[in-house]
């Protein structure tokens, strides 16, 4: 049992490293060879946890969607809060991730747009990665209905409009190349303040 504990911090150790490895490099540039050396292994060792780097790359984010959903979780199962309260700090929480993520949203861009040059749908690809955190914004909109703190909303389009806003923060960090997310949370609470009864 130890040896599969040991085997999956390590796994979990190598995702988190090698994230800086492809941010610094960026996808194209970051090889097995320097990730490796960023984990202080060898390739043939960084060979037992991933088959190759595309493999490590979409572990990595996973791995920083999963600690994202994760800090959302803790802010919807907080009953002190209120559903505003609550979709107010989500906000704040995802936005601060992509003012934070800066330089991975730029890489995460390039790697998606040599995904399209070769065919693949990329908008399902991002889909499939943001559904869960999409429906986390969907049960807090629908507790604040029910709650009367907000309007009888069509959820799929409060949840749309939210999501919408969120892009733009991930549009201006990585292709306008800006650092302050300030006027994108001051548009969010705005839409939060619409949705209010």
């Amino acid at each position: 049992m130890a040896i599969v504990v040991e085997h999956d911090k390590r796994k979990q150790e190598i995702l988190q490293k090698s994230l800086d490895v492809f941010i610094e490099e960026g996808y194209e540039d970051a090889t097995f060879q320097k990730i490796a050396d960023r984990c202080g292994i060898t390739r043939t060792t960084l060979y037992i946890y991933f088959k190759n780097k595309h493999e490590i790359f979409l572990g990595s984010i996973k791995e920083l969607l999963s600690e994202m959903e994760s800090a959302l979780r803790i802010i919807i199962k907080n009953d002190t809060l209120s559903a505003e309260a609550a979709l107010r700090q989500i906000l704040e929480t995802l936005a601060d991730a992509c003012e934070r993520n800066k330089k991975l949203f730029s890489v995460l861009l390039n790697y998606l747009m040599q995904l399209r040059k070769s065919g693949v749908d990329t908008g399902e690809r991002v889909r499939r990665r943001v559904i869960r955190v999409r429906h986390l914004l969907s049960t807090i909109i629908i507790k604040g209905i029910q709650n009367h703190e907000f309007k009888d909303l069509n959820v799929k389009d409060a949840n749309e409009m939210l999501y919408a806003l969120m892009e733009s923060t991930i549009f201006r960090i990585a292709v306008l190349n800006q650092d302050d997310v300030g006027d994108v949370k001051a548009a969010l609470n705005t839409t939060v303040d619409l949705f209010k009864a």
